[in-house]
């Protein structure tokens, strides 16, 4: 029998991820500080903070799972960048695997970032797994960067780590991109943004979810991007936001100033993902973001 810990569960990839394992017929087992109320798909959860002394060495023990998607971090909007409390999840990372291997664990993947690219040598903007040079520029990276080394160096365990870039989608950070321009339109508001020329690669949560999922039951080691490989401006999200709401005259691109440290272009080439994962998205760009609008627009 296979059986699946996933950590972060209940965030924006884990829960789309816990969700199509267990409708793989797998047995998962769900980590998160607090279960979902209304929940029948038949998942094994396990409140409880990762974070607490002992607790990824007792999860491991009691589990014994065959299979680990560590999706677990720190995520607070803006302020996870440089918090010091990537430091921490990165011991507590290591713990946790370490417990995991130790109780007869066979393969592991954890999610990493498109941040841990040196976003100065893009050259064509595009981040290929084994060409683009690592060099994070926050604290965040360099973490996720000193776990993925870590773990390529297990050689006790089958290992993949997913590099993800811009996730959106239902129950993100009403702060982040999306949520914020349908919420403004929804008021009627001006949706100020800045030039939205910046090119990036973006991709539906449930997509991200499941691509995790597949990745997870392949023997595919190493880095992979788990994006679209798709190019679109910024300017783009916000416009075809606009048309959805009926309001395109809403949208007000260079309201704000561009960032000196963005990239012109971030997108990932997902070749990988495709060819060797052999993973295919089911969501369209316009349709993820009408269900965001209209998650947005019924919670209102």
């Amino acid at each position: 029998m296979t059986r699946v810990l996933v950590t972060g569960a209940t965030g924006l990839i884990g829960r789309h991820a816990v969700t199509d394992l267990a409708a793989g017929g797998y047995e998962v087992h769900a980590l998160a500080r607090t279960k979902p109320q209304n929940d029948s798909s038949g998942i094994t959860w396990h409140e409880c903070d990762l974070l607490d002394p002992g607790v990824p060495q007792q999860i491991a023990e009691e589990v014994q799972a065959t299979h680990l998607l560590h999706l677990a971090w720190i995520t607070d909007h803006g302020a996870f960048w440089e918090d010091l409390d990537n430091k921490l999840w990165l011991t507590v990372s290591q713990r946790l695997i370490e417990a995991f291997i130790s109780q007869g664990g066979q393969r592991v993947v954890v999610s990493g970032s498109c941040a841990e690219y040196d976003w100065t040598e893009l050259g064509d903007g595009v981040c290929r797994e084994t060409e683009t040079p690592l060099k994070p520029h926050t604290l965040y990276g360099q973490c996720k960067v000193a776990l993925s080394n870590w773990l390529a160096s297990q050689d006790n365990v089958s290992s993949a780590w997913g590099r993800v870039f811009l996730l959106y989608g239902s129950g993100e950070d009403k702060k982040r991109l999306i949520p914020s321009v349908s919420l403004a339109l929804q008021a009627g508001e001006e949706a100020k943004c800045s030039s939205g020329t910046q090119v990036r690669d973006f991709m539906d949560a449930r997509d991200v979810g499941g691509g995790f999922a597949k990745l997870l039951m392949t023997d595919v080691q190493g880095p992979v991007n788990v994006a679209s490989g798709e190019p679109h401006t910024i300017a783009e999200v916000a416009n075809t936001l606009g048309e959805i709401a009926g309001h395109p005259e809403l949208i007000k691109l260079g309201a704000f100033p561009d960032r000196l440290d963005d990239p012109p272009i971030l997108i990932a080439d997902a070749t990988r993902l495709h060819d060797e994962v052999g993973f295919v998205a089911m969501v369209g760009f316009r349709d993820g973001l009408k269900s965001v609008y209209d998650q947005l627009r019924h919670e209102s």
